[in-house]
């Protein structure tokens, strides 16, 4: 058995940059494990299988692994593989714009695509659901030990840590600058205590004082339940975000837009573009949107 596959670097518009993602397209019905083991063999943060969606509405359907586990849902893997099927003509796309459902296991992910004058394909998701705020987090002192950081570095006023989720949780932690947040190492030890006390093994650092004037936010994720040591740039984080983020907004209507910069550390700049929209004060909709570039294309030969 031959499986044909492509590589993207996603939500970046230049190669080396973004977070890499593998994308099998239109694969048959594969044992999970045997998914599982080609994510691990990648040993990239997300690895796609597009397959046959169970619901016909949707396009296609998607099968999103870490070298891990499998992942309900993820944001640059759908944003990745939108790409790939509106380049490859698999989503009923005419023209220099659309739309079109993915099935994922958190529900339905509307997808539009738009082309914009540089060629490039700018592709924004709808998360299937909306942000939920989880269990309280830990305390000042134990964040600054998993974060490795003081705990003056961490604002605990109107920004304070939380938890939100749109099917993945995050443990969603505020910084003082961009200096600390460049100095975050995820204690081992810490994290593990975490995860034991709150269930949460995803950590979002940020800070408002981004690099580029275009950004409002810095941030970094680390996921070490997943065996992602730091990931470039993470949709479904961003989507959570959006809770946290409306909340501390005065605006009760319309919509909320934050441009989001992540990777710079890793030297895998990515831009995250983030919307949420508002009626009396609660999120009715979040949207993730961003650019991709295909990097290769190749073929995996089974020996089964």
């Amino acid at each position: 058995m031959t499986l044909k596959f492509c590589t993207l670097d996603v939500f970046t518009d230049h190669r080396f940059g973004g977070n890499p993602l593998a994308v099998f397209t239109d694969v048959p019905e594969l044992p999970t494990d045997f998914m599982q083991n080609i994510a691990r063999e990648f040993n990239l943060s997300e690895t796609v299988f597009v397959v046959q969606p169970r619901d016909p509405r949707a396009t296609r359907r998607l099968r999103i692994f870490t070298p891990a586990r499998e992942l309900p849902f993820a944001g640059h893997p759908t944003i990745g593989a939108a790409h790939v099927l509106v380049e490859e003509g698999l989503a009923g796309v005419s023209g220099n714009s659309g739309s079109f459902l993915l099935e994922e296991e958190v529900g339905l992910v509307p997808v539009s695509v738009n082309r914009q004058a540089n060629g490039a394909w700018f592709i924004q998701l709808t998360a299937a659901k909306l942000p939920e705020e989880g269990p309280a987090a830990p305390s000042v002192p134990e964040l600054a030990k998993l974060l490795s950081v003081a705990e003056s570095d961490i604002l605990n006023d109107a920004d304070f840590a939380q938890v939100y989720s749109c099917g993945v949780p995050y443990l969603f932690v505020p910084l003082r600058d961009r200096s600390v947040l460049s100095r975050v190492s995820i204690d081992p030890g810490a994290s593990r205590k975490v995860r034991a006390a709150t269930g949460i093994g995803d950590v979002y650092a940020f800070t408002y004082d981004p690099a580029r004037e275009d950004s409002d936010i810095r941030a970094r994720m680390f996921a070490h339940e997943f065996a992602i040591t730091e990931d470039p740039a993470t949709g479904s984080a961003a989507a959570a975000f959006a809770g946290y983020l409306a909340r501390r907004s005065w605006h009760r209507e319309g919509t909320l837009r934050w441009t989001i910069e992540q990777g710079f550390e890793m030297e895998r700049p990515s831009i995250l573009y983030l919307e949420a929209d508002l009626a009396d004060g609660a999120v009715t909709a979040v949207r993730v949107g961003g650019t991709a570039v295909r990097t290769s294309d190749g073929r995996l030969t089974s020996l089964d």
